[in-house]
């Protein structure tokens, strides 16, 4: 025997009619938050940008508004573990802040997440771009966006960058320990415009014989200590003859380089000055993905 159909309660058809409501009013316009939270947002994202402790009178005049304003806010933040206090009563992170922050971490790709950034930089400097990984062997290029007039080069997914010779290589050889670098060096002429006995590889023992060397090494170290002032570096003709190229650094929370982002053009086609518009571009890309893998500028690294 057929069931009955019940009639739908006034709860269950005023739900049906608020929904497609609700879809309507976010399709056309953005939808209306709670002010009390936006307030509450502006707290903590003020926070993340100090990227230390703060007191409720620091933290507050960051977030631009009366500490009277801001102690409810930091009350609940309290309350529900998004904010603590050090011992010196300042408000950082909390438990619950901690666990978002690792559960948001733990589902990111940093080569997936960068794709939008290297589509949008080719687009917008007319430059192809690379994308370069650490690897086994050392930095690896594992992306590379053609610009709207490809460039006949050998680079290719796959290729390993020489430490010494390449810009992008020599970011990645920046932010290395000593230790690491050095054993990455003795095989640098394995990779593209790398040499047998790289001209820059870390001396050992300087003697008067090994002078040259010695002063090479110099050059090599005050070279990568520009790189990390600069946060960019520039090639032009290495590793490709009449291919210059830009290099920056994509940091992930640790402080750790985790992806080198490139502009390649034909030799005095772009501009590859730190200040140049395309240097900032590829600057500021870099530093969205870095705060996208939770890097914070100035933060003590893990």
């Amino acid at each position: 025997m057929p069931r009955a159909r019940t009639a739908p309660t006034s709860a269950t058809t005023s739900e049906a009619r608020a929904e497609p409501t609700a879809q309507t009013e976010s399709a056309d316009k953005p939808q209306r938050g709670i002010q009390a939270l936006d307030a509450t947002g502006e707290l903590l994202a003020a926070l993340v940008a100090a990227g230390t402790p703060l007191s409720l009178r620091d933290l507050a005049a960051a977030a631009g508004m009366p500490s009277a304003k801001a102690f409810p806010h930091l009350v609940s933040l309290l309350k529900t573990g998004l904010l603590a206090r050090d011992e010196a009563g300042r408000y950082e992170a909390g438990p619950l802040s901690l666990e978002l922050g690792l559960l948001g971490l733990a589902r990111l790709s940093p080569v997936r997440e960068a794709d939008a950034e290297l589509v949008d930089l080719a687009a917008s400097t007319g430059m192809s771009v690379a994308l370069a990984v650490p690897g086994p062997l050392g930095p690896t290029v594992v992306r590379l966006e053609e610009s709207p007039r490809p460039l006949h080069v050998s680079l290719r997914p796959g290729t390993v960058m020489s430490l010494v010779n390449t810009a992008i290589g020599r970011v990645f050889a920046a932010w290395l320990d000593d230790d690491v670098r050095a054993e990455l060096l003795a095989q640098d002429g394995l990779r593209l415009a790398g040499v047998p006995q790289p001209s820059w590889q870390p001396s050992r023992q300087a003697s008067p014989q090994q002078a040259p060397r010695a002063a090479e090494d110099s050059r090599y170290t005050e070279r990568l200590a520009a790189i990390r002032a600069q946060r960019l570096d520039t090639a032009l003709g290495n590793p490709i003859p009449g291919i210059s190229t830009v290099a920056a650094p994509v940091f992930d929370h640790t402080g750790s380089v985790c992806l080198v982002l490139a502009l390649m053009g034909p030799a005095g086609h772009f501009d590859t000055a730190g200040e140049g518009e395309s240097a900032q571009r590829l600057a500021a890309a870099a530093e969205r993905l870095s705060r996208r893998f939770g890097y914070v500028a100035g933060a003590a690294p893990l």
